[in-house]
């Protein structure tokens, strides 16, 4: 079968790849928004995609989900809420600044039992590492999490992630929690935040930043003091 796909059929199914799981209407905002009637002109597109053989769907969610061909997650998974909730953290990001480098379940030891965020992404000039927490965790088991990105920080491998400016020093990422939840945990070696979504973490930083503008000369908190750029 002859078919010539477009530049926008290929970002889609690229797209839908990297996130595993992507539900109509955010395809409707990603790529459609422009468009007179963008629902009905992504239903066609994602209609023809489907039956090309191009990509995969499952009609267990409405609006409808699409997933990779050769996804290795059913169809009636909960593992799809998972990618999607990777993709609205995404979406949010979005609506202030595109995020580079983006890397959905990020591997960055290579190696069984290390750390393995949901999320990496360079935002606004500072590269992060998110969690997303779903469910409610015990403090003991998400502080052993953060003291995996520790035993990853003193292990200095992370100077060599491909990501990593050759003209600059290497950053370790700020480590974002995102979760309902605060948990009483903490680190002296790495940037830790929690906020309950993208949006908080940017009012959070325009208040910190606001406030370091108007005092200075005043020793900020260890939140008010994370060096990262948000504005």
């Amino acid at each position: 079968m002859s078919f010539r796909l477009s530049q926008r059929d290929k970002d889609i199914i690229a797209f839908i790849n990297q996130f595993r799981a992507v539900d109509r209407d955010s395809l409707v905002d990603l790529f459609f928004k422009q468009l007179k009637s963008p629902v009905n002109a992504c239903n066609s597109v994602m209609v023809r995609l489907y039956r090309l053989g191009l990509i995969e769907r499952t009609q267990q969610y409405s609006p409808t989900v699409y997933l990779p061909v050769d996804a290795k997650i059913k169809k009636n998974s909960q593992k799809i809420l998972h990618f999607l909730s990777i993709l609205d953290v995404y979406k949010q990001m979005c609506t202030y600044s595109t995020p580079k480098q983006v890397m959905v379940e990020d591997k960055p030891t290579r190696r069984k039992g290390g750390i393995e965020p949901d999320l990496f992404c360079i935002f606004k000039g500072s590269p992060f590492w998110i969690e997303i927490q779903r469910n409610q965790y015990s403090e003991q088991k998400m502080q052993a999490k953060i003291s995996l990105y520790e035993e990853f920080f003193f292990s200095d491998e992370w100077r060599s992630l491909h990501w990593q400016l050759e003209d600059r020093s290497a950053l370790f990422p700020s480590v974002i929690l995102i979760t309902p939840v605060r948990y009483s945990v903490s680190s002296e070696h790495i940037r830790l935040i929690q906020v309950t979504s993208i949006h908080e973490l940017i009012e959070k930083y325009k208040s910190s930043s606001k406030q370091t503008k108007e005092v200075r000369s005043r020793t900020t908190s260890s939140s008010g003091g994370i060096k990262i750029n948000l504005t």
